[in-house]
């Protein structure tokens, strides 16, 4: 069943459009990969699932609700939590300060700070340290066990392996089925095509705002997902 669907989304920057009629559908209880070059329009998709970015009304529904023109803040209290690009963390607060400052909406769910310091034992033994001392591996955890505090129906992660080691990367993307274990839906936005589609249940790639590919990975030769990411 789909949990999140976009319908006919055109959006973009004033006058300068990023998306064209883009139709998406995010199923309850699957990891989804979203992949494309950048300037595909992958961030500018996230941003207005999220209210970041205003949206045409019924373009975008939340467990079968228009939320297209809902405030960033009550699509959380809905359940949509997202993982920014560059983390956006709180660099004067601690670690366990800023997994704080997610539980704000105070969904019920199964994550709490016990369970994110679980998922990320890194993260327990620095829990009273600035999150600006941390690496770049650690303040990532923080970033993705801040949106989990929210106790989301769907995490968004934009980026998540953005300059980060391979050794880093693994450990982050390891804890992706835990979390889906526990009932979360998770679309994940990656350049990396290898590790996007080794996690995911279906794939959608864009390529200059449009839909160029979608369903699962493994109905796709590597031919055809190389002509969606880079064009015929």
């Amino acid at each position: 069943m789909s949990l999140c669907s976009v319908r006919r989304l055109s959006v973009g920057y004033g006058d300068f459009k990023v998306l064209f009629d883009i139709d998406l559908d995010i199923d309850e209880g699957q990891a989804m990969a979203m992949i494309g070059a950048n300037g595909a329009g992958k961030t500018t998709l996230l941003r207005a699932i999220t209210g970041l970015l205003k949206a045409p009304d019924d373009s975008i529904k939340f467990a079968g609700r228009p939320i297209a023109g809902t405030p960033p803040h009550a699509i959380v209290a809905l359940g949509v939590a997202m993982v920014p690009e560059g983390r956006c963390l709180f660099p004067s607060l601690s670690v366990e300060e800023n997994l704080l400052v997610g539980a704000h909406a105070k969904r019920r769910g199964p994550w709490t700070l016990q369970r994110v310091y679980d998922l990320f034992p890194a993260l327990l033994q620095r829990r009273r340290a600035p999150v600006e001392l941390l690496s770049g591996g650690q303040q990532q955890m923080v970033a993705i066990g801040r949106a989990l505090m929210s106790n989301p129906r769907l995490l968004l992660c934009d980026e998540v392996s953005l300059g980060l080691a391979p050794i880093v990367i693994k450990s982050i993307y390891c804890a992706f089925p835990a979390i889906l274990a526990e009932g979360t839906t998770i679309l994940v936005v990656e350049q990396d095509i290898g590790r996007a589609i080794a996690m995911a249940d279906t794939v959608t790639c864009l390529q200059e705002g449009k839909v160029t590919l979608a369903g699962p990975p493994k109905q796709f030769s590597r031919a055809d997902i190389t002509a969606a990411y880079f064009g015929r």
